[in-house]
């Protein structure tokens, strides 16, 4: 008799659990001498073994930094950076599978407040955020994957952008632990130099913070933002003897026509179509545009674009769609007017 799908999640994701105790339970054991002697053991299948215990080890919340450690101490700088990312990235696609099909509930629980905070990233940024947890943890490692594995994001596009921005930080774990090997083989002029490689590579990660937050609040301190209340852009749109805002929601099209809706006569435009094309608004430079997101974020960001193509009176509703629903203002469901590309007639 065939297992219906609600009872293999199920199974699957008891499977899960089991293993995450049983490795917090034995996590004393997890150290870099015992996984060097593990792998040290196998000869040639080592760098296979080694990829697949970094990987599970991801998923089961095991720390990371011994596999990083680990990696460079049995193969090197230039392999142990490879491998690293070869396990840290396949364990980190994982969790992210299971988190979307099997264990969503429990995910959300063990996330808690930051959850929402990953979500909101994510919707309104896309990869780009998911680069800036790889780059910038704000949120624990382990914990992220299965966070990130919650939000709409493409499997593809969170596989490049996690391979890619995690490679700094796989390459200086592997820079130390080669140090760490130099040192136990009494090479004290090799660990201090490859030690300082390492240190110098953390170094930079660690100041990534910083020069992020500057870089993001570039384009707000160069352009003041023009704020448009909920309750005004209301009024505007029942006033039938004034000119009528032009409503551009830059949400999605699932998002457009979901649970939130979207305000009656808005037409749609994603906020990446807007960024890379703004002539596509052209017929209605002259008139005051009002860009809508979910909270406000994505709307913030096509205003700089449309600011920046000399779109003169751009407006973003302050708390988006939430605040809008919240109160209880007009919503409308399902298809709206899509903008066209002005490209498909040049």
């Amino acid at each position: 008799m065939a297992m219906s799908p609600r009872r293999t999640r199920w199974l699957l994701a008891a499977l899960v659990g089991a293993a995450v105790v049983a490795a917090f339970v034995l996590r004393d054991r997890w150290d870099l001498a015992s996984v060097e002697a593990a792998i040290g053991s196998l000869g040639p299948w080592g760098p296979v073994a080694f990829v697949a215990l970094f990987a599970t080890g991801t998923v089961l919340f095991l720390p990371g930094s011994v596999f990083g450690l680990a990696g460079g101490a049995l193969f090197g700088p230039l392999w142990g950076t490879v491998l690293n990312l070869a396990g840290g990235t396949l364990g980190a696609f994982l969790a992210f599978l299971v988190a979307r099909h099997i264990a969503a509930g429990w995910v959300a629980r063990r996330a808690g407040g930051r959850l929402r905070q990953v979500v909101e990233g994510v919707e309104a940024e896309g990869w780009r955020f998911v680069a800036l947890v790889r780059l910038v943890p704000a949120v624990p490692f382990n914990l992220a994957n299965y966070a990130l594995g919650l939000t709409r994001i493409p499997a593809g596009q969170y596989l490049a952008a996690t391979a890619i921005c995690m490679l700094p930080g796989t390459a200086a774990f592997a820079w130390l632990g080669y140090a760490g090997r130099g040192a136990l083989a009494g090479d004290d002029a090799a660990a201090l130099r490859y030690g300082l490689f390492g240190l110098a590579g953390l170094a930079a990660i660690a100041f990534l913070p910083r020069l992020v937050r500057r870089l993001r609040a570039a384009p707000e301190t160069r352009q003041a933002e023009v704020w448009l209340e909920p309750e005004a852009l209301a009024a505007a749109l029942a006033d039938r003897g004034a000119p009528r805002p032009i409503v551009v929601d830059v949400r999605g099209r699932d998002e457009f026509e979901g649970p939130l809706g979207h305000i009656p006569g808005a037409m749609h435009l994603p906020v990446d179509a807007l960024v890379a094309d703004p002539a596509r608004l052209a017929a209605f430079r002259g008139q005051e545009l009002a860009l809508v997101c979910r909270t406000d974020r994505r709307s913030v960001r096509g205003a700089a674009a449309l600011r920046a193509a000399g779109f003169g009176q751009v407006m973003v509703l302050r708390g988006g769609m939430e605040r809008w629903n919240t109160l209880g203002l007009a919503t409308a469901r399902g298809d709206g007017d899509e903008i066209p590309d002005a490209s498909a007639g040049r």
